[in-house]
């Protein structure tokens, strides 16, 4: 029987039965507490919580549903979907515990020619809570299932509730058995879902919960006084039965993506344990990104858009698990749109919408994971070789914030290969990310403020407020709009924080790169403000933010405005700066090195640009040295309106996303640099005194960016620099010019004799391996060497247990267990090796087991192959104790093999 059969069968058995036939809601429903619906009664919670009156007694539904605690099960267990769809029938006041019984009993035990499902009798189980002996009662008479049949389960299995104060109740469980192949009898533990199957639970809502704690842990205040009926009936389980397959995963609707996907990898499912799981994996997130898509849902870093995206991405990766690296879901989605559009028609009404989500999501991880798995592949790797266990928090971070990989997807890498990953440490630094965009949301630009209270300031102004700053930094004006907390105001005191409109102002509001004025503004009453940051949130409309530091401020005051001399010269000459170093690089690199942003701040400038790669050594210095020479020559500054196409055809640069009027400002520095600007600027280069670069590093694909300081600044910085040199020129006796092979001379002896150091103590450590050899015990005829080592790092242990193994008789069975021990107190690293030779192992004793007993006694884990493996951790104290467990462990299976 077909799913589709099914679903018809399910609604027209209680259509029969007079219930309303209600179509499934969106996964997405406006409830703040869900994320998605993943329950089939989700979309009836306002009639059980007594919210709304619904408009029917009975209703029955298929609703689709999203379940996103069960992701890392998903492909694991045959049982688990992400998406899947829930049968249900409901009642509202109307029908109880008997009528959902017999509903239930009738369509699964009614003959398939009749119209039910066709399952047999006998192999029905029903459970009830231990509590509910009505429920007992009901099932025996209604189905004249015998009461050992019966099974009786406790509040975590068969109560069901909402988690919060509200309707509650017992319910029933419909369980299947599907024979002993698949487990013992009579267990209905965790152990026994594979054989005695839930197919359908049926929640009797009879009490009103309070005080609730957990799920489980709650007190029953009352009784209802109206009682709910609420079932569930799990599609997909229903349909592998009816259809004779052994799991969700084989079931008309889902196979065909799986076959697919067999064709594209060449791998055959039911061969291999780990491919079947991926395949798993594939089929299930597939259907699931089709759906989520379908409902509106589009790849993002939070929320449901973040469900989506790592759904899409575990599909992808999995794929390529399976030996493919070509796009994907361009085969395998429609495969799915084809058999979930059977019954979902607006799967292809709204494919293309929903293919161009798909598919460009998985270009734009096809690229990230492309980067980002070889970075995670290098990180593991030194991870390995250094004896650890741990992919550290800021490795994790920086996976995640410089190549978008998203922190599960790290924790399914690091797992393959035996790793952990602190996620203690990268939650420490996603939460101050998150605090520095908080007070950075906070500090800029008013995105979060009430744009309608600018735009009232600005109609009432009537004009557009005139910026005088560019002849002068002192200015006469009148207050015409007050904004406090986002609101426009009659009255500012003392002490607030206030956002003030001038309608004429000195102050230069942050814009292209420049950082904002700051100073002073008078009033003619006497009271002063502190002017700290200025915006124009809307166009035309200077907005001074600042606090009152005396007096009382209202609509209609003079004001005297003084912008901060020193600050806005230090400002212009690194904005200026800025132009000219941004012509030297297009000079030394080509017209390609445009730039892509800027920060202009007192004394210092951030200039990012357009490069395919890192810019030489030899450049920079050519950069620096061109833009420090047209300092020395002193050219004019100069700026011109004109109209955006005379200023092309003069030559001037545009920057790419910023904003021009019809008429714009250009800015030339002599006749070499030439840009459209609004900032504001020294009147000579010379006005800069000297430009220094710090240095050029790369802020993504293709982006580089430069720091530079200006003027006093940069001076300041050379003359710390002198004195460096001066110092180190002492020191070392040499002139300055000597330094640089002089350094290169000390590290390279120092390099050398770290090599022989590190020569001496590998052979101090390895001439222990043959008095340890000589000493080794015998243990149920196993040779055992189990020693601990201090001082020696993870390398050591290594080399040591290897070459202990080594000069153990090779006909003779033996095993080496080295513990090195480092550090001390919170520093304290812990190196486990064990080595086992062939005669060892046809003995059944295993390297890999033996870590794996050793790991939890040191405070970590390990693993490898049968005849090496390696751990570590960071507990010592017990040591001693791991290395009798070997022992004991040894004795144990050689014991049992002697």
């Amino acid at each position: 029987m077909d799913t589709s059969e099914i679903r018809r069968r399910f609604v027209a058995h209680f259509e029969r039965a007079a219930h309303a036939a209600v179509p499934s809601a969106s996964l997405i429903l406006d409830d703040p507490t869900l994320l998605f619906v993943a329950a089939g009664m989700v979309p009836f919670k306002p009639y059980f919580l007594g919210q709304e009156t619904p408009p029917y007694d009975r209703a029955v539904s298929i609703q689709k549903c999203v379940r996103t605690p069960d992701i890392e099960d998903v492909g694991k267990t045959t049982r688990h979907n992400t998406f899947f769809e829930m049968c249900g029938n409901f009642s509202f006041g109307d029908y109880f515990k008997e009528g959902a019984i017999e509903l239930a009993w009738d369509l699964v035990t009614k003959s398939q020619a009749d119209g039910g499902f066709g399952l047999e009798e006998s192999r029905i189980y029903p459970s009830i809570y231990e509590d509910d002996p009505e429920a007992a009662y009901l099932w025996n008479k209604v189905t004249g299932v015998p009461d050992d049949r019966i099974i009786r389960l406790g509040r975590k299995e068969n109560y069901w509730s909402m988690g919060v104060p509200g309707p509650g109740g017992p319910c029933s469980e419909i369980l299947y058995d599907r024979g002993p192949e698949y487990g013992p009898d009579l267990d209905f533990g965790p152990k026994g879902e594979d054989r005695y199957l839930e197919i359908w639970n049926l929640v009797f809502m009879q009490d009103v919960l309070s005080a609730v704690r957990s799920k489980e842990d709650f007190d029953i205040a009352g009784s209802l006084p109206k009682k709910n009926i609420d079932t569930g009936m799990g599609l997909e389980r229903v349909s592998f039965l009816l259809q004779g397959v052994d799991n969700n995963y084989e079931i008309d609707v889902l196979f065909p993506v799986i076959e697919k996907a067999e064709e594209l990898t060449g791998k055959r499912y039911g061969e291999s344990h780990e491919d079947d799981v991926r395949l798993r994996v594939v089929t299930d997130h597939v259907r699931s990104t089709l759906m989520l898509i379908a409902d509106g849902v589009t790849p993002g870093n939070e929320g449901r858009g973040y469900v989506l995206r790592r759904l899409l991405r575990r599909a992808v990766r999995s794929m390529r698990l399976l030996g493919t690296e070509d796009r994907v879901l361009p085969e395998l989605l429609p495969v799915s749109r084809d058999k979930m559009g059977e019954t979902y028609t607006e799967l292809h009404r709204d494919w293309d919408r929903i293919s161009q989500v798909a598919y460009a999501e998985e270009e734009a991880f096809r690229q990230t994971l492309k980067a980002g798995t070889q970075i995670f592949d290098l990180a593991a790797t030194q991870v390995k070789q250094s004896g650890g266990h741990v992919l550290s928090g800021d490795r994790a971070f920086a996976l995640h914030d410089t190549y978008g990989f998203p922190i599960d997807l790290t924790l399914e890498m690091a797992a393959e290969q035996g790793l952990e990953v602190d996620q203690v440490g990268f939650r420490d630094l996603m939460d101050q990310q998150r605090q520095r965009a908080k007070a950075d949301a906070a500090s800029k630009k008013g995105a979060h403020v009430n744009t309608t209270a600018y735009r009232k300031v600005a109609d009432d102004l009537g004009r557009p407020v005139e910026f005088t700053g560019y002849r002068e930094v002192v200015s006469e004006g009148s207050v015409r709009g007050l904004l406090w907390g986002g609101e426009v105001v009659e009255e500012v005191r003392e002490g607030d924080d206030v956002e003030l409109v001038l309608d004429r102002t000195p102050f230069y509001a942050e814009g292209g790169g420049q950082l904002a004025d700051q100073g002073v503004i008078e009033l003619s009453n006497g009271a002063r403000v502190e002017v700290r940051d200025v915006q124009a949130p809307i166009a035309g409309l200077v907005v001074h933010r600042g606090r009152i530091l005396s007096g009382e401020v209202t609509p209609g005051l003079e004001a005297h405005s003084e912008v901060d001399v020193e600050r806005r010269k230090s400002i212009s000459r690194a904005h200026t700066a800025t132009h000219m170093v941004h012509k030297a690089f297009r000079e030394a690199l080509g017209e390609t090195a445009t730039q892509a942003g800027s920060e202009n701040a007192p004394g210092r400038f951030r200039f990012d640009f357009s490069a395919t790669g890192a810019v030489p050594a030899s450049v920079m210095a050519d950069v620096e040295a061109r833009v420090n020479d047209l300092v020395l020559a002193d050219l004019g500054v100069h700026a011109e309106l004109m109209s955006q196409e005379e200023a092309v055809k003069s030559g001037a640069m545009a920057l790419f996303g910023e904003k021009y009027g019809d008429q714009v400002r250009v800015i030339t520095v002599g006749d070499w640099a030439r840009e459209l600007c609004g900032g504001t600027h020294a009147g000579r280069s010379g006005q800069l005194g000297v430009v220094k670069l710090l240095g050029e590093s790369s802020i993504g694909s293709g982006v580089r960016r430069v720091e530079a300081l200006v003027g006093a600044d940069a001076y300041q910085f050379l003359a710390r620099e002198h004195v460096l040199v001066s110092q180190l020129s002492e020191a070392l006796k040499a002139r300055p010019e000597e330094l640089p092979e002089r350094v290169n001379d000390i590290v390279e002896r120092l390099r050398a004799a770290e090599k022989e150091i590190e020569k001496h103590r590998v052979g101090q450590v390895l001439a222990a391996a043959g008095a340890l050899a000589a000493g080794a015990q015998d243990v149920h005829g196993v040779q055992v060497v189990a020693q601990r080592v201090d001082g020696a790092s993870g390398g050591d242990v290594r080399t040591l247990a290897l070459d202990v193994r080594g000069r153990l008789p090779g006909d003779r069975p033996g095993v080496v267990v080295v513990i090195g021990v480092t550090g001390s107190g919170e520093d304290t690293k812990v190196a486990v090796v064990v080595a086992v030779n062939d005669a060892a192992r046809s003995r059944g004793l295993s390297a890999n087991d033996l870590v794996g007993a050793v790991g939890p006694l040191v405070g970590g884990r390990g693993g490898g192959k049968d005849d090496v493996a390696q751990g570590g951790g960071a507990d010592a104290s017990r040591v001693d104790e791991a290395l009798e467990l070997v022992r004991s462990e040894v004795a144990v299976k050689a014991g049992a093999s002697w």
